[in-house]
């Protein structure tokens, strides 16, 4: 399987992920806001062992920390939270990493960090949380795919399934999906939809 999938959701509980992992999805990643070191580690524990016998991928945002005393396997991070990061502590860990950007400049800072997927976003509107950055808009895809060569790409924000042909076709490898999901009102239904246009992508 492909990492990260190319159908990627993003999730704030162990309860989303468990869910997720039952409906077949090959990568999840969770990320909640806001918790201490003990939370951090409960939920990231917690979360691996909800896909414990699973296909899934779950990748910690952000909590690279709790990731690596938890023993995960994938971690996601913002510019802000890679600023603070022991990358060879990760690295040492055996950890993958993916990196969000936004601009040039993140672009850069993400390449000389090496890392396993880059992020692209937002592609579209967003209202799960302010952006200071405005939508990227389809063909920064194609841009920033011709930029990053043979790394992953994942496009993020606000795209929904009837978008996704054209995402991958502009060159992205994979399409990280939130409120798509978590605020459908048959999320499973969604789910399966998803599954089965990347299926017929790949």
């Amino acid at each position: 399987m492909p990492y990260p999938d190319r159908f990627y959701p993003i999730v704030d509980s162990v309860g989303w992920v468990a869910r997720l992992a039952a409906l077949g999805v090959g990568t999840v990643q969770l990320r909640a806001k806001a918790l201490d070191d003990a939370r951090s580690l409960q939920i990231v524990s917690d979360a691996l062992e909800a896909i414990k016998g699973t296909g899934t991928k779950l990748v910690v945002n952000d909590y690279w920390r709790a990731a690596i005393v938890a023993g995960a396997r994938h971690l996601h991070l913002g510019q802000e939270d890679l600023l603070e990061a022991d990358l060879k502590a990760i690295r040492d860990a055996g950890l993958t990493l993916g990196l969000s950007t936004h601009d040039d400049a993140e672009l850069e800072t993400a390449l000389r960090a090496e890392p396993d997927y880059i992020a692209l976003g937002p592609i579209f509107p967003t209202t799960l949380k302010s952006m200071r950055f405005r939508p990227q808009g389809i063909a920064k895809i194609t841009e920033w795919k011709r930029r990053v060569g043979n790394i992953p790409l994942v496009a993020i924000g606000g795209i929904k399934l009837e978008q996704a042909r054209e995402i991958f076709a502009a060159g992205a490898d994979s399409i990280a999906v939130v409120s798509d999901v978590t605020q459908n009102p048959d999320p499973d239904a969604r789910v399966r939809a998803w599954l089965g246009v990347n299926a017929e992508a790949a």
